[in-house]
């Protein structure tokens, strides 16, 4: 028995009565007759010629979906994304064969009859009555464009693509009414055209340019006989004729339509013969579809440019018309990502950190001034494999991010920030001590305020017991003194801190609120390295915080017509003083110069920074940045399960993780690749006054830098030195004596608590 073509599933008979059924209404409409109400034929052809003449009168006809392209700021390709790989081209970019060929199989009458083909009715009739079943069909070229345009406006919701595609009368008779419209207003070039563009060859590829490229990774315009003969003997079954799965069916395909060729007159037989012996000839492209396609490391940020499409309202105000553009597709993105600094990203990444590490690293490079995103990268691949994930590790939850990492001592420049600008002179000098209870009570917004608990207060210390102030705010910086911080956030109140946070975009990676405790002087809030590299371009730019980006243009194709969509556009707004931004630089250029952070120095080229490592060390950071490139490192396991002691990353063994020894490099070797050839900028200088001079002994190896892998930065221990710590040059932690309250510290690891950090009153 023939095989039938995919439907409704009926039955030969029951196809064979609606076929005759469509195919005299067919004959019935072209000669405009109404059929008398006689037998169920005829009551089934009344109604349907009564259901033609209700049909709207025009047919609806939507954009093709097409590839997306996604570019970096240079132009270089990224990846490509679509629903439906398409690239729709003119009929004089398509081989003539290939023309010649799909009419040839197809409806070999397309240029002799309207858009209903009557001889080939009672032909397809005639046929059908001798074999019993449905052998052939009577379908037109313009009447499988006008099926084709239901399957496409159906898009990939596949009760309505079942509907498009259902052997039913009055989908015969909404075609038929359709199919004359379209011969009327487009005329047989235009019809092939969008036919060929419109139809599915396999393989993922729909419309003819994908399919010649996917089959043999050349333009639709470059087909040979041969090559169109197959292809176009793909369409009436793409499973079936599938020559990467089934050579030898697709080859008795594309001879039976060679031979159509040559019966019809567009080849000699003798063509005909000799392409008929030629091999396939295959050369096929694998689908490149979606992020993971990107190139340059990039698919995260590629992942980045999809979420910003979709949740951004200049795309569209809801939800679903944002996706059904994104989905149609047909644009061209260029975004902010500069290859160069990508490049860097990722070579400084591979480099120090391996893909099967237990833990991982994620950076983010943003330019200061206009918040565009230069480069994101992490040591996890893209992907679904093992050491592969999905999730963003450089960005919040909301954009396909987890739920952020405890940012540790980088936050502390912050407070030193609302400090400043609340009028705090910056030789403001502190006790300092290295272990002390949290000051009580401390002001918070809305008149409230954080009280310690007397009867179990908590209490926090420096990270080694020689750290004993008084400590003026230069070298509390350089050596991230925690108890000299907490006294700074007592005094100015907690409310100016989660201000000036949210001036400089730091929000918790969760979407949660900032809670009101003094506890977040030392970065116990989880953030993303984003987050973190663009709060941090705030003072790059003196002051001026941008909401970051990472689209520069989006052009969409419709059609022969290109337009160009709007796009978000950076906001930028004063967070801070000029000199407020001038003195924290000025204090970060001391931790990179002589601080906890002089690994990730630059050389030559100035640049500040701040370390940051944090409870139990799940998450070391360096931060920094230089007048023209902020940047981000963190590295910690995502899960928040593996503390980095006793660990081996990027095939290197640390007994102890800290900011300063394997964020810094990270950051020193990545801005280095970044900057190279870029112009070598200054800070404006700031005079910061000293602060009165005291016998501090040699000054030297109580700051936690690294002399030989035995030193710790200064910043470690629990929440950077709330509870334990080491007692200096690589000694013995401390046992503390005293305990935290529970819900003291929100946001532990990525589950977080909800305490509020004491009471509040």
């Amino acid at each position: 028995m023939p095989k039938k073509r995919s439907g409704g599933g009926l039955s030969p008979t029951q196809q064979a009565a609606k076929f005759l059924g469509v195919s005299v209404l067919a004959g019935a409409v072209l000669a405009g007759i109404a059929l008398p109400a006689v037998g169920a034929l005829g009551l089934a052809a009344k109604g349907s010629v009564e259901s033609f003449d209700e049909l709207p009168a025009n047919m609806k006809t939507p954009p093709l979906s097409q590839r997306t392209t996604i570019l970096d700021a240079d132009g270089g390709q990224i990846a490509t994304v679509y629903s439906r790989d398409r690239t729709v081209v003119p009929l004089k970019d398509i081989s003539p064969y290939m023309q010649k060929a799909i009419v040839a199989i197809e409806d070999s009458r397309f240029y002799q009859h309207g858009a209903v083909d009557l001889k080939g009715v009672l032909r397809a009739l005639n046929k059908n009555a001798q074999t019993g079943g449905v052998s052939e069909g009577a379908s037109t070229l313009t009447q499988q464009y006008v099926k084709n345009v239901f399957i496409e406006e159906a898009g990939n919701d596949p009760t309505k693509v079942a509907q498009a595609t259902q052997q039913t009368i009055g989908r015969k008779i909404r075609e038929l009414k359709y199919a004359i419209q379209v011969e009327e207003e487009l005329g047989k070039k235009k019809i092939l055209e969008n036919y060929l563009n419109i139809t599915f060859f396999g393989q993922q590829a729909y419309g003819v340019e994908a399919a010649a490229q996917r089959y043999f990774s050349k333009s639709a315009k470059d087909l040979g006989v041969e090559q169109a003969a197959l292809l176009a003997g793909i369409v009436q079954s793409p499973s079936r004729y599938d020559p990467v799965n089934d050579e030898a069916e697709a080859t008795k395909r594309r001879n039976t339509v060679l031979q159509r060729m040559a019966a019809v007159g567009d080849i000699s037989r003798a063509q005909a013969a000799d392409a008929m012996k030629a091999p396939l000839g295959l050369k096929v492209s694998k689908p490149k579809n979606g992020c993971i396609t990107a190139v340059k490391g990039a698919g995260f940020f590629c992942d980045y440019v999809r979420e910003v499409f979709l949740t951004d309202p200049v795309f569209g105000k809801t939800k679903e018309k944002r996706a059904k553009i994104w989905n149609q597709g047909g644009l061209t993105i260029r975004t902010t990502m500069d290859p160069q600094s990508q490049k860097a990203a990722q070579r400084s990444i591979k480099d120090h950190v391996y893909k099967s590490d237990e833990v991982a690293t994620a950076a983010s490079i943003v330019q200061p001034g206009t918040g565009k995103i230069l480069a994101m990268g992490q040591s996890r691949p893209y992907g679904f494999k093992k050491n592969e994930t999905q999730i963003n590790l450089s960005v919040d939850q909301s954009m396909g991010g987890g739920m952020g990492y405890q940012p540790g001592s980088t936050f502390k420049p912050i407070v030193a920030a609302a400090a400043l600008d609340d009028g705090m002179p910056a030789n403001k000098v502190y006790s300092s001590p290295y272990q002390m209870a949290y000051p009580s009570p401390v002001s918070a917004c809305d008149g409230k305020r954080w009280v310690n608990d007397p009867n179990s207060p908590a209490k926090l210390q420096n990270e080694n017991s020689s750290e004993v102030g008084p400590y003026d705010m230069r070298e509390a910086t350089a050596k991230s003194v925690n108890t000299y911080y907490v006294q700074m956030i007592s005094d100015i109140g907690i409310c100016p801190v989660t201000t000036m946070a949210k001036k400089m975009g730091v929000v918790r990676a969760d979407g949660d609120k900032m809670p009101q405790v003094p506890s977040i002087a030392l970065g116990t809030q989880e953030m993303s390295p984003l987050t973190m590299a663009n709060a941090y371009a705030t003072f790059a730019s003196r002051g001026m915080y941008c909401t970051p980006i990472a689209i520069e243009s989006v052009n969409r194709r419709v059609g022969d017509k290109t337009t160009s969509l709007e796009v978000p556009k950076s906001t930028c707004s004063r967070a801070m003083s000029e000199n407020t931004a001038d003195t924290i630089n000025a204090l970060l250029k001391g931790v990179v110069e002589d601080g906890t952070g002089t690994k990730a120095g630059l050389g030559s080229r100035p640049s500040a920074g701040k370390t940051g490592t944090t409870d139990e060390r799940y998450a070391a950071w360096f931060v920094g940045y230089t007048p023209n490139m902020a940047g981000a490192v963190w590295v910690g396991d995502p899960a928040h399960k593996r503390k980095m002691s006793g660990i081996t990353i990027g095939g290197r063994s640390y007994g102890k993780v800290f900011g300063g020894e394997v964020p810094g490099p990270i950051w020193r070797d990545m801005m280095s690749g970044a900057l190279e050839g870029k112009p070598v900028e200054n800070f404006n200088s700031v005079h910061i006054p000293d602060s009165k001079p005291r016998d501090r002994g040699d000054g030297d190896g109580d700051d936690g830098r690294d002399d030989g892998g035995n030193g710790d930065d200064g910043d470690d221990g629990f929440i950077g030195g709330l509870v334990g710590g080491n007692n200096g040059g690589g000694g013995d932690e401390p046992t503390p004596s005293f305990s935290i309250p529970e819900g003291f510290i929100r946001g532990q690891g990525n589950g977080g608590g909800n305490g509020n950090g004491g009471r509040s009153g």
